[in-house]
């Protein structure tokens, strides 16, 4: 998502194949990705290209697995708000070798993106959205102090700058 943000196609065009769904087994998939989980991927990439999103179905091997996650991305694309994922799966923790890979990529194209970040990838989605609230949080709190420049007295109506009350607590 850092890359296609930062990308901000016009349309985005996804190649929709059901692998790594429930469902399927080593070799073909074994990635046991909730149907929910396809709605909430869907819900973001509307985030982008003004929510003209396109997809194809590619595949899968286990047609009630396509069935779900297919009704997962549709409703998603019809606005209907995905299901809440299970708190189980907020708290789970990628793979050693999922985080391995995505490292790598993020070493790679990271030269060519500069919204690519590695640090937080073995975080649970849920320990990921918490910094980024506290992130968002503090700078909000930053971008809310004001910040006065002196400036020039020749004009005799211009006043200094009011200091901070005494009874403001400093941190």
């Amino acid at each position: 998502m850092p890359i296609a943000q930062e990308f901000s196609p016009e349309l985005v065009l996804v190649s929709a194949g059901f692998d790594a769904v429930e469902g399927h087994q080593s070799p073909l998939g074994g990635y046991s990705v909730t149907a929910k989980c396809f709605g909430h991927l869907t819900k973001q990439l509307m985030t982008l290209a003004g929510g003209r999103v396109v997809m194809a179905l590619e595949g899968g091997h286990d047609l009630t697995a396509i069935c779900d996650a297919s009704e997962a991305c549709v409703s998603a694309l019809l606005g209907i708000e995905p299901a809440p994922l299970d708190t189980g799966v907020l708290q789970q923790r990628p793979s050693d070798n999922a985080v391995s890979t995505l490292e790598k990529v993020i070493a790679i194209q990271s030269k060519h993106w500069s919204s690519l970040k590695s640090r937080g990838l073995s975080r649970s989605l849920q320990e990921a959205q918490a910094g980024e609230t506290e992130e968002a949080e503090a700078v909000t709190a930053l971008a809310l102090l004001s910040v006065h420049t002196e400036q020039s007295h020749t004009d005799s109506n211009c006043r200094p700058p009011e200091e901070p009350m005494e009874s403001e607590p400093v941190q």
